[in-house]
């Protein structure tokens, strides 16, 4: 989309190899952007080694003292930018193709499309949870979805490129979910049900699996089973709020019948 601008918002807890490697591979974007990377309480030298560094992006660096709720953050983190654009970003991943923004823009400027994302599904199940069949993503080594890009049903939140007047009428992301689980369920069909759609783009990337929110599972399972606890009512709070819209699916329905009887064939 022509003359369009475009924050990053990003949140970081620690991990700052992962976000170090982040920004770096940033460095090569083709389209114009700035930076609100919001720290939430890192101890890890990531207050220096980002004041310290120098970018080809302006940064606008913000350090809460506390771990806050990831949503929370966020939500403060977008409405500090001015752009037209808002690019939630995870801090684990990589963009080695510097076309990454142009791409994602671009589908955002497709006529009725309201989110762009990297990963997503094309069927939510009444449960909420996702239809593995129909995920498609850009993750490498292997992507899986069509360039140069496909509607889905829900965009994960790894990456959501979303215009802000479109963030404002849906009210930002939903605090009520809690910490960190559900906004990306939530915004998809928050943003589905003002008429516009949500596409998977085509254009590689790396991400590291979460691991700032879940290394220190191993060493501490309490604190894992309260993520999964967590998980679980993020899913039922969703499930329960969008019954009416679930399940949902985007496919044709050619390809809808051609799906279910590949899945029959299977069983037998």
């Amino acid at each position: 989309m022509a003359g369009l601008t475009v924050t990053v918002v990003m949140c970081a807890y620690n991990e700052l190899a992962r976000t170090r490697a982040c920004l770096d591979s940033l460095r090569a974007t083709t389209t114009p952007f700035s930076l609100v990377l919001m720290d939430n309480g890192s101890t890890d030298g990531t207050p220096n080694a980002i004041r310290s560094a120098s970018y080809p992006f302006p940064i606008d660096y913000v350090r809460s003292e506390t771990n806050e709720p990831v949503i929370a953050t966020l939500n403060q983190g977008w409405r500090r930018a001015r752009s037209d654009a808002i690019c939630f970003l995870h801090n684990d991943t990589e963009m080695p193709d510097p076309a990454w923004l142009a791409k994602l823009t671009t589908a955002l400027g497709s006529p009725g499309v309201g989110l762009a994302g990297l990963y997503g599904a094309k069927r939510v199940r009444k449960t909420g949870t996702l239809s593995s069949r129909t995920i498609v993503h850009s993750l490498l080594p292997t992507p899986t979805v069509k360039a140069p890009w496909e509607e889905v049903a829900f965009v994960d939140s790894v990456c959501m490129t979303v215009r802000r007047e479109t963030l404002e009428q849906v009210g930002g992301l939903d605090e009520s979910y809690g910490f960190y689980h559900g906004l990306d369920r939530e915004l998809s069909f928050r943003i589905r049900s003002q008429g516009l759609r949500c596409v998977v783009v085509q254009t590689e990337f790396i991400h590291h699996g979460g691991a700032t929110r879940t290394r220190d599972f191993k060493s501490a399972p309490k604190r894992e089973r309260t993520d999964l606890s967590a998980r679980a009512s993020a899913m039922k709070r969703f499930a329960t709020k969008w019954r009416s819209s679930l399940p949902a699916d985007v496919r044709p329905p050619r390809e809808r019948l051609l799906s279910w009887l590949q899945s029959r064939v299977a069983r037998n």
